[in-house]
């Protein structure tokens, strides 16, 4: 009961995060016209429409537009657009919250729809496969080679990797991937300079699968090279840090076994700060690898925030900020959730 209290309590508190980022969203696009201008787009599309029905019932060309001057006014008014911005801040935040955002302009989804809701649902799952896989092979190989350095401060195996760490964790991912391109796709034409799948694409599942699979180990190798020294040097940092305290000199002086002091006295304290890393990292990744996305011509989340600034499709970007801001909420419950269970002491 005390841990379902902690978490109820704390969840609550970190759900707030989400109003306060909608009235903020929709104060800015008040203050620089933006909710102006996409209510009139979509406004302007739901007139069309109507336009396009009335021309089947009124053929005299003064009347059809007497008619849909008098459906503007009306849809006009529906969407608030008669009053200043402040009167729509409630409905402006309801449509942001239902992604009612309308249409784009020039961006659309695989199947040729204009809906933003589409567009969004269909990328999330290729942003999900391109940034989880790299994060999960990036953290083991971390965290492993992280604890064990840590063990060993100050020897050779010790200073060559943290080297080796801070390299990797300075290089840009964007160049990365350009000499993996120009090395592996045009040298040695080993796998495809970009994209999700050949073209023509396979039609069957199986070669398919192996298609996607083949496509995405270069894009996977790059966020790898770029990861890993972060979760190598940040990891080493807070085990060496807990090696120095007295409970863990003291289990090792009781002739305890290397690995059972790593695992019961070490990572088991280093767990909630290696734990926050893994979520918030896994967050920050899911909002899109925009420069790796874009130069491997991925379709996810982040070529698709990209693709949305370069034509000025705001309903877009509004509904990929508030997708952004929903993860980051949703990160910050399970990093919660993990920490009651991990540290008794938070409960309290």
């Amino acid at each position: 009961m005390q841990i379902l209290k902690a978490v109820l309590y704390r969840s609550l508190s970190i759900l707030i995060v989400v109003p306060t980022v909608l009235l903020l969203m929709v104060i800015t696009l008040g203050l620089t016209g933006v909710s102006d201008r996409l209510l009139t787009s979509i406004a302007e599309q739901t007139v069309q429409d109507v336009k396009r029905t009335l021309a089947t019932q009124i053929h005299d060309p003064e009347a059809l537009e007497l008619a849909v001057e008098s459906h503007r006014r009306a849809i006009y008014s529906s969407y608030g657009l008669d009053k200043p911005w402040f009167y729509r801040i409630p409905s402006m935040m309801a449509q942001i919250v239902f992604f009612d955002l309308g249409r784009t302009r020039v961006l659309k989804s695989f199947t040729g729809s204009h809906e933003v809701s589409e567009i969004i649902i269909e990328r999330i799952p290729n942003t999900l496969l391109l940034v989880t896989i790299p994060l999960i092979i990036s953290a083991v190989i971390g965290i492993w080679m992280g604890v064990k350095i840590a063990s060993k401060p100050g020897t050779i195996l010790d200073r060559t990797i943290s080297y080796l760490a801070m390299i990797s964790y300075t290089l840009p991912s964007w160049w990365i991937g350009i000499v993996f391109i120009i090395l592996f796709g045009f040298y040695l034409k080993i796998f495809p300079t970009g994209g999700m799948y050949s073209v023509p694409p396979p039609t069957e599942t199986l070669p398919r699968l192996l298609d996607l699979i083949w496509h995405l180990i270069l894009p996977t190798a790059t966020l790898v090279v770029v990861q890993v020294g972060g979760w190598i040097y940040s990891t080493r940092m807070i085990v060496l840090n807990i090696t120095k305290e007295d409970y863990v000199e003291a289990a090792r002086a009781r002739g305890l076994p290397e690995g059972m002091v790593r695992a019961r006295y070490i990572l088991r304290v280093a767990a909630p700060p290696i734990i926050t890393n893994i979520i918030l990292g896994l967050a920050g990744s899911l909002s899109g690898a925009i420069i790796t996305e874009t130069v491997f011509g991925w379709y996810g989340m982040g070529s698709l925030y990209y693709q949305a600034i370069l034509n000025l499709e705001e309903n877009l970007i509004i509904a990929l900020t508030y997708i952004y801001t929903l993860l980051y909420i949703l990160a910050r419950i399970i990093l919660e959730i993990t920490y009651v269970i991990l540290d008794p002491r938070v409960r309290y």
